[in-house]
């Protein structure tokens, strides 16, 4: 007796190594029918940015590729994902539809209508965790609710076992003796109009392939030095794994089983000081999505409630905004990560912080529109990652940084830029400037202007607040949320 097909939903969960809905549907045997649904309104709120948008064409077209050479194909399709996913079932006679699951409060409801519709029909309805070391429903504090600190979060989680990543095996995915009617994947619409990704292009190069080749290349050549190195945007210190865990092109099981594959020789597990610190990252990442499932309101309200009545200041016209989104502030290193962010998608984490706690903190605009921007230009676009971290700036969310917390950016330049060479990279304007002046050109003279090139107000902006009365003007609108308890 044949098996009937098995839709195979994906997702965030671009791979064929490590994905659970794909073994399971190998595994219950008869043809496997790939299948990607851009539906953008089944996002809710949150419909993929502008940058992750181009990293998703591209990520798809590699998985198409690597289907092909296993005898498959990948149906691309486009609306609602519960009407696709029903005409695909009449159309191919599939009896399972497997997927891999999400943690976005609005995409978690949307599948759950899909799963009991689908499963009201007779159909064999599994859904799998490809995407987090721990789901969130999963892990609970003593008392049984969510953690919301997370040193006491993640030492419950290394107290866990972590599953070994499972290597595909199969040299073939069967598919159907016919194919359904799909579209191109250029008729998705995901790549832009106007070309304004050469920047990306040049940055990155999505897919499975090279998320293993990042990965491999990372705990050769970087790990050890990771806790010394990731702060510094001049180096090449961090994984840059990011987008490809957005788009599961590569799992959390695999990266842990990478690290664990450098204790062999030493057996000791973290193998050094930068991988402790670099699996810690990892575990933010859990964290977040722990934080977000648990705390769906978040996406756009603050978790500490009191930080609903923060006085904001007013901005007409969103010329502050402008400034900070071009990088026009005239604080080099804030401005750098604002280029490099619209450049090529992505931001280095600590110059995210900086610049990031100059709009909430400097400026004083609310976190959310900082948060629209990053999810409309960065190529890792997490809605989890991106809520927890512009909420632990803010000083709002759980665990977070304390609003007293102000970071200079002139001293943070400094420290993690000491030479310049990031600034001089991103802000090329200032790139004849010695390292003294690099990050405060304006404490430097006339004449070291003029050698330059630098005109302070022309071809760069001067500061747009200066950081003492800015950072005493954001301390007293603390103090005055406080007094309104």
């Amino acid at each position: 007796m044949s098996v009937s097909p098995t839709l195979l939903w994906f997702r965030q969960d671009l791979r064929l190594a490590d994905n659970p809905a794909l073994e399971a549907a190998l595994t219950r045997g008869g043809p496997i029918i790939p299948v990607y649904i851009q539906d953008d309104a089944g996002e809710g709120r949150w419909a993929t940015g502008g940058a992750a948008r181009w990293w998703l064409h591209h990520s798809l077209a590699a998985l198409e590729g690597a289907l092909r050479e296993r005898g498959s194909r990948l149906i691309f399709s486009r609306g609602d994902s519960a009407l696709v996913l029903a005409e695909l079932v009449q159309a191919t006679g599939a009896g399972a539809v497997y997927w891999n699951r999400r943690y976005e409060p609005e995409v978690i409801a949307r599948d759950k209508g899909i799963k009991a519709g689908l499963a009201a029909r007779g159909l064999e309805v599994k859904s799998f965790n490809s995407a987090l070391l721990f789901e969130p429903q999963t892990i609970a504090n003593k008392q049984g609710g969510p953690f919301q600190v997370f040193t006491p979060f993640w030492r419950h989680c290394l107290a866990l076992p972590v599953a070994e990543p499972v290597r595909l095996k199969a040299k073939v995915v069967p598919g159907p003796v016919r194919w359904p009617a799909a579209l191109m994947l250029g008729e998705l619409g995901l790549e832009p109009a106007i070309r304004w990704d050469a920047g990306l292009k040049q940055a990155w190069q999505p897919g499975e392939a090279a998320a293993r080749l990042r990965l491999k290349a990372f705990a050769a050549q970087a790990l050890d030095d990771y806790s010394d190195e990731r702060n510094r945007p001049d180096l090449d210190g961090s994984s840059r794994l990011s987008p490809h865990l957005h788009f599961g092109e590569v799992g959390p099981r695999q990266v842990w089983a990478a690290v664990a594959a450098r204790s062999k020789e030493s057996g000791v597990f973290p193998p050094s000081n930068g991988a402790r610190v670099f699996l810690a990252e990892i575990g933010w990442r859990e964290f977040a999505h722990h934080l977000l499932y648990h705390f769906p309101h978040t996406v756009g309200a603050p978790l500490r409630e009191e930080f609903a009545r923060f006085p904001w200041a007013e901005d007409p016209g969103a010329v502050k905004l402008k400034a900070w989104q071009r990088g026009l502030t005239g604080y080099p290193i804030v401005d750098a990560g604002m280029r490099q962010l619209w450049g090529t998608g992505w931001m280095h984490n600590r110059v995210r912080m900086i610049a990031a706690s100059f709009l909430v903190k400097h400026l004083r605009l609310p976190w959310t529109q900082g948060a629209a921007w990053f999810w409309d230009t960065l190529v890792d676009a997490d809605l989890a990652s991106n809520t927890l971290g512009w909420q632990w700036t803010a000083g709002c969310g759980a665990d977070a940084a304390p609003y007293f917390r102000v970071f200079a950016p002139v001293l943070q330049g400094m420290k993690f830029d000491p030479n310049g060479d990031y600034v001089r990279r991103w802000v090329p304007e200032l790139g004849k400037l010695p390292a003294k002046f690099i990050h405060c050109p304006w404490e430097a003279s006339s004449a070291e202007l003029d050698a330059a090139g630098v005109q302070l107000g022309a071809n760069y902006p001067r500061p747009m607040v200066e950081h003492g009365a800015a950072r005493a003007a954001a301390l007293e609108a603390w103090q005055v949320m406080r007094k309104s308890d």
